[in-house]
């Protein structure tokens, strides 16, 4: 069975698409930018930016009832790979916090622009076990 996903922890999606959606052994989220859910501010700071794309990202997951925990892949995308670097830091710093098993599978990707003009946008795949 199919669910369709939304929550106010995460930004309302600005387009023609859901937040993500639960297929009963897998969760799909779609890309999350690092919107506050609550101001609808976005940090100029890539390292905030990561850091609330994640945020996003775990507040889409934990709506389908799955925790961090259960995130297999996610992919990436920076709008300057010169960026890789503080993105990692914060990325595994966040994924520490949550005492995972391991990192997750991931794709990092430069890409040439990115909704409201944000630096980064992640999506997520998490597996019901």
């Amino acid at each position: 069975m199919t669910k369709v996903l939304h929550t106010e922890s995460a930004p309302a999606a600005i387009g023609p698409y859901i937040q993500g959606v639960d297929l009963g052994n897998m969760v799909l989220t779609s890309g999350q930018i690092p919107v506050n859910p609550v101001t609808g501010e976005v940090s100029p700071e890539i390292t905030e930016q990561a850091r609330q794309s994640l945020e996003n990202v775990k507040a889409v997951v934990e709506a389908s009832g799955l925790t961090v925990g259960d995130i297999v892949k996610l992919t990436v995308f920076v709008k300057d790979l010169n960026d890789f670097a503080a993105v990692n830091e914060v990325y595994g710093a966040f994924f520490d916090e949550h005492n995972v098993a391991h990192y997750p599978a991931r794709s990092c990707v430069e890409v040439a622009r990115l909704p409201k003009d944000v630096g980064i946008e992640i999506e997520a795949i998490a597996v019901r076990k």
